[in-house]
C-alpha cells in the first residue's frame, strides 16, 4: 500500500555540472553539510555549495554554486569520495590509490600520504578509538585481505590486516565488525578477534552485491531471490527481509525507510512492516546514498535530492486512506526521526485521537475506546457528535484543525437506528470508564449530564444509580430530559439529592397514587423508607396521613425505623405519636409494640394501652362470626404473651375485662401476676383441664425465684389435684401421679407424703418414692464428701501453719521495711514468700512482692 514518503528534487542540473564536456559523467558523490563533492569519469573532483530553500507553497528547492574543482592528472575515473569534516579532508580513491585533499580548496596535503593497491574503502561509523581528530577506515586490496587504517590530517597509519577467503569487492564497517561482499558471497570479519563468519551467497551473475550499514551493528545485504536481508554483527537476522527488485544496485537508509535503486525505479520500503510504500520512476540511476541524513541520487549527468515529506504529512495521508495501523506504527516511531519530545507527544496524541474517530466510523468500538483513552481525547469532541447531549450552557468548540470531518453521528450511521444505538452504548461505556479519572477533570458536568441523558433513553437502572449518588449533572437540562422521558422517579431522586425534599415527595406521592407512571418506581414502601429518615419533621407530618391511608402497618415504620443518630425532637415524642395514631388501630398497635418490645420502654401507660388494645382486638374477633379461628388464635397468643412477659400493665384493669368473658387462660395469667396462684391453677385444672399448661405455669412463674417459692407453686398444684371439695379427686389421680413423677417439678417430700390420700397404693407412687430416696441418698453422700474434703483442707492448712512456725522471724531495731526503709515500731509486719518484709500498710497487694514485682499464687496446692 503506497504512501508518499519522498519527493525527487533536482539539486545540480546537467549544464551547471558539465559545461561543454559532453563526455564527462558522474562516477561518485559525497556530501558534508552544504558541501557537495562530485567525482567524474575524467579524473575531476568538483566542489559545489548547495543551498536548500523552502518556497511559498511549502516545496523545497536547491540552488548550487560551484566553488572549485581539482584535476588529479591520472586520466582515470574517480572511484570513491568520503568527507572527514573533523579533519577538513576529503578521501579520494582514484586509480587504486587513496589520497587526502583539503575539503575547501581541494589541494593535496603536503605530506603526500597515500595508500596504493586499494580497490574500495569504508569509514567506521562507530569507531573504537577515542581520538576525535582521527578516523578509522577499512580498505579492500587486490589480495584476499582487508586492512585497517587510522587517518589523521596528514597521516595514514595501518593498524591491522585480516585475511579473508576471497577478494573483497564491497564492504561496510561498524565498530569491530566489517561486513564484506566477496566475489560470490558475504562474510563478517571481527577485527578484534580476527574471526571470519561466512553468511550466505548472492546471485553474482545477475545482480550486484549490496552492503549497507542501517544501524548499530546491523547491515542490509542483497540476498538471493531478490530479498534484502538484515544481518547483525552476530550473524543473525532480527527483522523479516525486504522484497525488492532483482536488479537493485544501490540502497540508502533514512528511518524508517529503505530506498532501493534499480534500472528504472526508486522503491521505498518500511523497516517497520517490511512493505513497499512508494515507487518513484527514475531511469539511468547510478549512485544512491545517504549523507549526513540527506539522500542524494545521481545519474550520469545530474544529481537529485530525495526530500522526505514531514512525518506528519505522511501520517495524515495514511489516516485519510483509513490505514490506521500503519499511521500509528509510523507515528510511534516518529521520535526517531528527530522530533523533540514535546512535539512528538503532541503529534502522537492528536494522531491517536484522529485514529479513534476513524475506528468509530468503522464501528470498531473497542479499538476506538482505547485510542481515545490513550490519546487523552477531550471527551466533549466525541459527545458533540451526538446532538443535544452536551449541557446547554457549554462553551465547548471543536478542535482546530478538526480531528474528523463528521458533522454529527448521523453522518456515520446513515439513518441506521441499530448502528446509532450501538454508538450510544459505546459512548456510555467510554464515559463510564473515564468518569472520575484524570481524563474527565474539569468536564464533570459535561460527562454526568451526557450520561444522564443517555441513561434516560435506554438504561433506567443506571440512571437511578447516577441520580442517587453525588454527581455534577446540569440541573436545568436534567429536569427537562427526565420529565420528557417520563423518568419521574429519577427526577424525584435528583431533587432529593439536591435538597428539594418537598418536590421529591410530591412526585413520589403522585407515582404511588397512580397519577404518574414510571416502571422504575419501586412502590409506596420506598416513600415510607424515605419518610423514616427524613429530618424535616414538618414536611414529614404533612405526609403521615397519606402514608397511613395507604397502609397502616407499613406506614408505622416512619416512626419505628428512625435513624439511630437522629437527635430527639418534640415533634416525634411517643405520646404525641400515640395521640396522632389513635384513629388508626393497626398502626397504633404496631407503634406500641415497638415501644414495649423493641425499645423496651418501662412505662405503665404504654404496656397497659397495648394490653387493652390486644384484648379489644380479641373481643372484636370473637364477636365477628366470619373471623377465622386462626386469626383468633393468633390474636389471643399475642395477648397471652403480653400478659405473661410484662409486669408493668395494670393487672386489675385487664382482669376486670377478662373476667366477664370465658377467656380462662388469660384469667389464669392475670391471677398469677396477682400472686393468686391457687385461683390460676384451679382455672387451668378445672376450667380448661389443661394439665400440661398447669405444670408449665408453675415452672414459668418460678423462674428467677428461690427453691422455696418453686416448691410452693408445685405444692399448690398438687393440692388442687387432690382437693376433695371439687368432687373430682378420683379423676385427677393420673395428672397428680404425672406431676409427682415430672422431672421439672420440685416438692417438699415430707409434705407430699402428708397430703397424698391414704387410699393410694404404694405402687402408684413407687416412681416418686424411688426418685425421692435416690435424691436424698445422693444429697447425703455429697454432703459427706464435701465435709471430708473440707476436713482434709483444714488439716493441710494446719500442717502449713506448723511448718511456718518452725522458722521464726526476728525483727529488731536494725531491721527496716524494704518499701519505705523505716524501722518497725510494733510487732505487726508482712512477710512475702521470697523473704521480703514490709510494714502492713506498705503491703498493698499480698500476692505481688512490692520490691521485686514477683507474683505469688494465692492458692496452696
Amino acid at each position: 500500500m503506497s504512501v508518499k514518503a519522498f519527493e525527487l528534487v533536482p539539486a545540480i542540473e546537467r549544464l551547471q555540472l558539465l559545461g561543454d564536456k559532453a563526455k564527462t559523467s558522474i562516477e561518485c558523490i559525497e556530501c558534508c553539510g552544504k558541501n557537495l563533492y562530485i567525482g567524474t569519469s575524467d579524473c575531476f573532483v568538483v566542489h559545489f555549495l548547495l543551498e536548500e530553500k523552502v518556497q511559498a507553497n511549502g516545496k523545497i528547492s536547491f540552488t548550487s554554486e560551484k566553488q572549485s574543482h581539482k584535476y588529479l592528472a591520472v586520466r582515470k575515473p574517480i572511484s570513491q569520495l568520503k568527507a572527514a569534516s573533523a579533519l577538513t579532508r576529503i578521501l579520494v580513491l582514484c586509480d587504486n590509490v587513496l589520497t587526502l585533499l583539503n575539503m575547501f580548496n581541494l589541494e593535496p596535503i603536503l605530506s603526500g600520504a597515500k595508500i596504493k593497491g586499494v580497490t574500495s574503502f569504508t569509514v567506521n561509523e562507530n569507531p573504537t578509538g577515542s581520538n576525535p581528530f582521527a578516523i578509522e577506515i577499512c580498505v579492500a586490496t587486490r589480495k584476499k585481505s582487508v586492512q585497517l587504517y587510522s587517518i589523521t590530517e596528514d597521516k595514514m597509519n595501518m593498524m591491522k590486516e585480516v585475511t579473508i577467503p576471497d577478494v573483497p569487492i564491497l564492504m561496510s564497517m561498524d565498530r569491530y565488525c566489517v561486513c564484506i561482499a566477496m566475489a560470490t558471497e558475504y562474510c563478517l570479519v571481527d577485527t578484534d578477534t580476527l574471526q571470519v563468519t561466512d553468511l550466505f551467497p548472492y546471485e553474482h551473475e545477475t545482480s550486484k552485491p549490496v552492503v549497507k550499514r542501517v544501524g548499530k551493528e546491523e547491515f542490509l545485504l542483497s540476498g538471493p531471490g531478490a530479498l534484502g536481508m538484515f544481518v547483525t554483527s552476530a550473524g543473525m537476522s532480527q527483522r523479516p527481509p525486504l522484497k525488492w527488485s532483482e536488479s537493485v544496485c544501490g540502497v540508502c537508509y533514512a528511518f524508517p525507510y529503505i530506498v532501493a535503486l534499480d534500472e528504472e525505479f526508486l522503491t521505498v520500503h518500511s523497516v517497520l512492516d517490511q512493505q513497499q510504500k512508494q515507487t518513484i520512476p527514475f531511469s539511468g540511476g547510478k549512485i544512491l546514498g545517504d549523507y549526513d541524513g540527506k539522500l542524494y541520487i545521481a545519474s550520469n549527468k545530474e544529481v537529485y535530492s530525495l526530500v522526505p515529506l514531514p512525518v506528519e504529512k505522511q501520517i495524515t495521508a495514511l489516516l485519510a486512506d483509513k490505514r490506521v495501523e500503519e499511521a500509528l506504527t509510523l507515528a510511534k516511531n516518529a521520535r526517531k526521526t528527530g522530533l523533540s519530545k514535546e512535539m512528538f507527544r503532541r503529534m502522537y496524541i492528536r494522531i491517536q485521537q484522529q485514529a479513534g474517530f476513524i475506528k468509530l466510523a468503522q464501528y470498531e468500538f473497542e479499538e476506538a475506546s482505547q485510542l481515545f483513552k490513550d490519546g487523552k481525547l477531550d471527551i466533549r469532541e466525541l459527545i458533540s457528535l451526538f446532538p443535544n447531549l452536551l449541557p446547554s450552557s457549554t462553551k465547548f468548540s471543536r478542535a482546530q484543525p478538526p480531528l474528523h470531518d463528521f458533522a454529527d453521528i448521523r453522518q456515520i450511521v446513515r439513518s441506521d437506528k441499530a448502528r446509532l444505538n450501538e454508538c450510544k452504548r459505546f459512548l456510555i461505556g467510554l464515559l463510564e470508564d473515564i468518569r472520575g479519572t484524570s481524563l474527565a477533570i474539569d468536564m464533570k458536568e459535561d460527562v454526568d449530564t451526557t450520561l444522564l441523558k443517555l441513561y434516560a433513553e435506554c438504561n433506567l437502572v443506571k440512571l437511578q444509580k447516577l441520580v442517587s449518588t453525588e454527581n455534577a449533572c446540569k440541573l436545568e437540562d436534567s429536569f427537562k430530559i427526565l420529565e420528557k422521558n417520563d423518568c419521574h422517579h429519577a427526577l424525584a431522586t435528583l431533587s432529593r439529592l439536591h435538597g428539594d425534599n418537598e418536590s421529591a415527595l410530591q412526585i413520589w406521592v403522585k407515582l404511588s397514587d397512580g397519577v404518574l407512571q414510571d416502571d422504575s418506581f419501586p412502590g409506596f414502601e420506598f416513600v415510607f423508607n424515605f419518610l423514616s429518615v427524613l429530618s424535616e419533621h414538618d414536611l414529614l407530618w404533612r405526609h403521615i396521613d397519606w402514608a397511613l391511608r395507604k397502609d397502616q402497618e407499613k406506614a408505622v415504620m416512619i416512626f419505628t425505623e428512625r435513624p439511630a443518630t437522629e437527635t430527639s425532637s418534640e415533634r416525634l415524642r411517643p405520646d404525641d405519636v400515640i395521640a396522632f395514631l389513635s384513629s388508626y388501630p393497626k398502626a397504633i398497635i404496631r407503634y406500641l409494640e415497638f415501644l414495649v418490645f423493641t425499645k423496651k420502654l418501662e412505662k405503665e401507660k404504654y404496656h397497659t394501652h397495648l394490653a387493652v388494645l390486644y384484648l379489644d382486638a380479641v373481643l372484636q374477633l370473637r364477636k365477628e362470626s366470619q373471623s377465622e379461628k386462626t386469626q383468633q388464635d393468633l390474636a389471643r397468643s399475642k395477648l397471652r404473651h403480653m400478659l405473661q412477659t410484662s409486669n408493668l400493665y395494670r393487672v386489675q384493669l385487664i382482669l376486670g375485662k377478662v373476667k366477664e368473658t370465658d377467656m380462662y387462660a388469660e384469667c389464669a395469667i392475670l391471677y398469677g401476676k396477682l400472686e393468686e396462684h391457687d385461683k390460676a391453677l384451679r382455672i387451668l385444672v378445672y376450667k380448661l383441664q389443661d394439665y400440661g399448661s398447669a405444670e408449665n405455669y408453675c415452672h414459668v412463674n418460678s423462674l428467677g425465684r428461690d427453691r422455696t417459692y418453686r416448691r410452693r407453686l408445685f405444692q399448690i398444684l398438687l393440692g388442687v389435684y387432690l382437693d376433695p371439695l371439687e368432687g373430682k379427686q378420683d379423676s385427677l389421680i393420673a395428672p397428680a401421679i404425672t406431676l409427682l413423677n415430672s422431672d421439672i417439678a420440685d416438692f417438699d417430700n415430707i409434705r407430699v407424703l402428708q397430703i397424698i390420700p391414704d387410699s393410694w397404693s404404694v405402687g402408684l407412687v413407687t416412681k416418686f418414692l424411688t426418685h425421692t430416696l435416690r435424691h436424698n441418698m445422693h444429697s447425703c453422700r455429697t454432703t459427706k464428701v464435701q465435709r471430708m474434703l473440707a476436713r482434709g483442707e483444714n488439716l493441710n492448712l494446719k500442717s502449713v501453719l506448723c511448718a511456718e512456725n518452725k522458722h521464726p522471724i526476728f525483727v529488731g531495731d536494725d531491721r527496716v521495711c524494704k518499701v519505705c526503709n523505716q524501722a518497725f515500731v510494733d510487732a505487726s509486719f508482712v512477710r512475702y514468700p521470697n523473704g521480703t518484709i514490709t510494714h502492713v500498710h506498705c503491703a498493698r497487694n499480698r500476692s505481688v512482692c512490692p520490691v521485686t514485682g514477683k507474683l505469688f499464687s494465692t492458692k496452696k496446692s
